[in-house]
């Protein structure tokens, strides 16, 4: 039997218009032990002899929501057309409030529109709610014993098998991709105390109905409102991040919150403004070609000229590897499309480790400018590596793995750059 292991909790004080130390998602994953009917990112490995082979550094057996590739099985497909189930919840306890569709609407089109900018159009992300009213729960919300860091046993797997039990005679579970529970958000706490949120993914012990394990299942509590007038813009993107999940994706954040990767991903940072996802994730998802990616593995030196992520088209990464599960990457984060709160454009550099778990760190962002206090002020966003792009002259370093990452210049006409990787 699959081991569900428990989420990990994510205790987060971001600056903010209104001054509210804000908790951020909990989340929970648990990778399957052998094949499934799905599985995310590229299906094809690289041939042997590809010159990309070095940097797809692998996905580490026994680490939960492994950053390597490919997505271990399991998990949703993330591209093509995506069919997703919506059921609208309340308890006696927890009556719905307003209208059921008001609910869904809260959530979409926005979360379509962001998972179609986001992956070029490459994920035709299709929402369905086919009981159009609150679907009453048969107990008490309190019964569940539903709250941060509650284990799928015993609360949830009850939870999930009332919710089939209840929306069987309408629903065909085994016509969707993936389920979205968007639960009454009067049940539980306020989002600014604790959220609730969890998705369980790649769960092949899930409850099954019409005769699948509905493995892939997010629930959404409460509402991400912190007060500052943006929630009606802003709100939704807890949802693409706990989706997130669900193709495979792990949580960016530590113990110290957005600290590791800031704003540069919505995996890390979900609350108010808008961003995207690293390069690396696209890569991943297979929203990106195998020759949008450039490899340094050699030694000496290579030149890359990367294109702005938020646009299709062109080279998007350069990756270096370190090692069979770690290594660095390089991109263009630009204020377009997705990355509505980049302050400072430019070449932005990270390292991936495959061997550390969802939630402790598999990518670390390096700060260009450690210590500045970043370039925004944005509610709700990591303002120390708001700055952390490099710009032209700047270099990034690892002495301990000769490694130096040099921007040598920007194209003002496309806003791309030119980089060069040197290794010794």
């Amino acid at each position: 039997m699959q081991e569900t292991r428990r989420r990990i909790r994510r205790p987060i004080a971001l600056a903010s218009v209104t001054a509210l130390a804000l908790a951020a998602l909990a989340t929970a994953s648990s990778t399957l032990p052998g094949p499934a009917p799905a599985s995310a990112g590229p299906v094809a490995a690289a041939p042997r002899d590809s010159p990309l082979e070095p940097c797809r550094i692998a996905t580490t057996m026994g680490v939960q929501m492994s950053e390597g590739l490919p997505t271990a099985p399991g998990y949703a497909r993330s591209t093509g057309r995506i069919r997703a189930l919506n059921l609208m919840v309340d308890f006696s306890d927890a009556p719905g409030q307003g209208t059921a569709m008001n609910r869904f609407r809260e959530f979409f089109p926005q979360t379509a529109d962001w998972f179609r900018v986001s992956s070029y159009g490459r994920l035709t992300y299709h929402p369905e709610a086919p009981i159009p009213d609150w679907l009453r729960m048969p107990r008490p919300f309190a019964s569940y014993g539903v709250e941060r860091g509650a284990p799928y046993e015993p609360g949830y797997r009850r939870l999930v098998e009332d919710l089939v039990k209840a929306a069987d005679a309408k629903v065909d579970f085994s016509a969707y991709d993936l389920v979205n529970v968007l639960v009454t958000p009067n049940a539980g706490p306020s989002a600014l105390d604790t959220v609730l949120s969890v998705t369980f993914s790649g769960n092949g012990d899930a409850p099954y109905a019409d005769g699948v394990p509905l493995a892939n299942t997010s629930f959404v509590y409460s509402r991400q409102d912190d007060g500052s007038g943006t929630y009606a813009q802003t709100g939704y993107r807890v949802l693409p991040h706990e989706n997130g999940h669900v193709f495979g994706l792990p949580d960016l954040y530590t113990v110290d919150g957005g600290g590791t990767v800031g704003h540069w991903d919505i995996m890390s940072e979900d609350w108010g403004a808008n961003n995207d996802l690293l390069g690396w994730h696209k890569w991943k998802l297979g929203w990106l070609d195998d020759e949008q990616v450039g490899c340094a593995s050699r030694t000496g030196d290579a030149e890359f000229t990367l294109t702005p992520l938020a646009r299709s088209g062109g080279r998007k990464l350069a990756f270096v590897p370190l090692s069979g599960t770690s290594g660095y990457a390089a991109e263009v984060r630009t204020r377009e499309g997705n990355d509505e709160a980049v302050c400072k454009p430019g070449v932005l550099v990270y390292r991936v480790d495959t061997d550390v778990d969802t939630g402790h760190g598999p990518v670390t962002v390096a700060d260009s400018d450690e210590g500045t206090g970043g370039c925004t002020r944005r509610p709700n966003v990591h303002a120390e590596l708001s700055d952390a792009p490099f710009r032209t002259g700047e270099t990034f370093t690892d002495r301990t793995n000769g490694v130096r990452i040099t921007v040598l210049g920007e194209d003002a006409a496309t806003g791309g750059y030119r980089i060069r990787v040197s290794r010794s």
